[in-house]
């Protein structure tokens, strides 16, 4: 079998209705949103599949219930005999790619989500935060305007998406201004629906305490490699693994980088596990049509079948 990536998804993956349908088919499905719905004290299966919308993208609902989804899809792969060569996940899935990887245990990873996002909230409450998508543009180009704006560390980059898809973060007046001289070098610039400053030292006021919640959880060795948003690389280390998740809060997520690493190390089917198409259309950007390569999404029952029917 050729060399296979699972990746995960992030914050933006949400639809209402999401994983409905695994739900409806599985029992260990049904198990792992009762085992979600009672950490997070949030009637998860009922806001996944009915909404509304507003209520499902408050980061403290979202992060438990895009992971309960995608953890959803994982053991259904996983029934299946299915194993990825490595795995990564976009900011949020990077929990979901650490259970792929027998790092931490499911309920482990419910655990964490939830209490990072009761922390995310409650700093997005503290100073209002904004994001805008920079397209058309360089990192090095962006990084630069960052650099000019740059007071008291008010904007950043948050995502490395792609070559010219570049995220930034921060206080919405810096974040604008980077967006205006991003605009008149004839970039694009979106502004994102987000409630807050999401990788950004807005987020600083909750290291500290994710990190006391981190350090009770037991992160095992990785079974299978986990490329990191915050280094682009591989780490075996458990404790560092800690030290990696937490500062993750706050530092930009390299997943252009990542997306280089797998391929150099090969990788040539790329299964998207989880929620939406996100990660499947910034993999058809970062991918050369010259590279050989497979992009499948496992999002519903369906896209499941298919995903078996072409691997096996």
């Amino acid at each position: 079998m050729k060399k296979t990536a699972f990746l995960f998804p992030g914050q933006g993956a949400q639809a209402v209705g999401m994983g409905h349908d695994f739900f409806q088919e599985f029992d260990f499905v049904r198990e792992i949103f009762d085992m979600a719905s009672d950490i997070s004290k949030i009637n998860l299966s009922k806001l996944c599949f009915n909404g509304p919308m507003e209520d499902l993208t408050l980061t403290v609902n979202l992060q438990p219930s895009i992971t309960a989804v995608s953890l959803a899809c994982l053991a259904a792969v996983e029934k299946e005999g299915v194993q990825p060569d490595v795995c990564a996940g976009h900011s949020l899935g990077e929990y979901s790619a650490l259970c792929s990887a027998s790092i931490i245990s499911k309920e482990d990873a419910l655990r964490l989500v939830f209490k990072r996002g009761e922390f995310m909230h409650r700093e997005s409450t503290k100073v209002e935060g904004a994001m805008s998508a920079i397209l058309g543009l360089t990192i090095d180009a962006v990084q630069a305007l960052v650099d000019e704006v740059q007071k008291d560390r008010g904007v950043s980059v948050a995502n490395h998406n792609t070559a010219t898809q570049i995220v930034i973060t921060g206080v919405p007046e810096q974040v604008q201004k980077v967006s205006s001289l991003a605009v008149s070098q004839g970039a694009k610039a979106i502004p994102l629906k987000v409630s807050g400053a999401w990788h950004s030292e807005l987020m600083k006021g909750a290291e500290k305490d994710f990190s006391d919640i981190v350090r009770t959880i037991d992160f095992k060795k990785p079974e299978k490699p986990v490329i990191h948003n915050v280094t682009a690389d591989v780490e075996k280390d458990p404790k560092s693994i800690k030290e990696i998740m937490v500062k993750q809060l706050c530092s930009p997520v390299k997943w252009y980088d990542s997306i280089k690493r797998l391929v150099d190390e090969g990788v040539e089917v790329f299964a998207e596990i989880g929620p939406g198409a996100v990660l499947a259309g910034i993999l058809k950007k970062n991918l050369s049509p010259d590279y050989p390569h497979k992009i499948y999404n496992i999002n519903d029952l369906k896209a499941f079948e298919n995903f078996l029917r072409n691997i096996a």
